[in-house]
C-alpha cells in the first residue's frame, strides 16, 4: 500500500526492517540507547558491535537520547547509510503528553534524515511493544506527523522521495494500511 504526497511516496508493508534496503531505517531505541528486545535488539545483533560502539560514544557526550529525540550513528553490517535511533515515550494513559513525544520521534527523524540527504527512510512501529502505546494512536499520530511534515516542508528542503513503515506484526501493517488509505 502507498500514496504518494507532493513527491514522497509513503508505503506500509510487514516484514523484518533489518533487511530493508535503503538509506536510512530507524531505531526504535531506549534512552540509554544500549540494543534492548523487540526491533531494538534486532537492528543492534543485524548491525553488530559497531552500531554498540558508537550508541556508547553518544551516551559519553550527551547522556543518551530523551524521548521524542534522536541519533544518528552508522549502520554497521547493515546495508543501509546509517540508523536514526529515536526514543519513544511510555504510555501512562495519555495525559502526560505522550501523543506530542511520539510526534517529536519522527519529526525528530526526518530533521536527521534531511539534514544527511537522505532519499529514503523506514520506520518501525514505535512504542507499541514493551512501552504500550496504544496501536491504533500511535499509527494515526505517526501518518499525520509525516504527511503534515512532507506538506509543510519545502520541496528544496525535503531530500526524502520515500517513507516506509515497516510493521513487524500484520494488525499492525493492516492498522497503517487502513489509515494510509485515508490520505489518498
Amino acid at each position: 500500500m502507498q500514496v504518494r504526497i507532493n513527491h514522497v511516496v509513503i508505503s506500509v508493508s510487514t516484514g523484518d526492517i533489518t533487511a530493508w534496503k535503503g538509506d536510512i531505517i530507524v531505531n526504535a531505541s531506549n534512552s540509554g540507547l544500549y540494543g534492548g528486545g523487540g526491533v531494538d535488539g534486532a537492528i543492534h545483533r543485524a548491525g553488530g558491535p559497531q552500531i554498540a560502539a558508537e550508541c556508547a560514544v553518544i551516551r559519553q557526550k550527551q547522556g543518551g537520547v530523551m524521548p521524542g529525540e534522536a541519533a544518528f550513528t552508522t549502520a554497521g553490517r547493515l546495508p543501509n547509510l546509517g540508523i536514526i535511533h529515536t526514543v519513544g515515550p511510555i504510555w501512562k494513559g495519555g495525559g502526560a503528553g505522550e501523543e506530542a513525544t511520539l510526534a517529536r520521534c519522527y519529526i525528530s527523524s526526518l530533521d536527521l534524515a534531511c539534514a544527511r540527504g537522505a532519499r529514503s527512510i523506514a520506520f518501525p512501529n514505535i512504542s507499541t511493544g514493551i512501552y504500550n502505546f496504544p496501536k491504533k494512536l500511535a499509527c494515526e499520530t505517526a501518518l499525520s506527523t509525516v504527511v503534515d511534515y512532507v506538506q509543510s516542508t519545502e520541496p528544496d528542503k525535503l531530500p526524502l522521495d520515500t517513507i516506509t513503515f515497516i510493521c513487524f506484526e500484520p494488525d499492525n501493517a493492516r492498522l497503517y494500511e487502513e489509515t494510509l488509505k485515508t490520505y489518498i
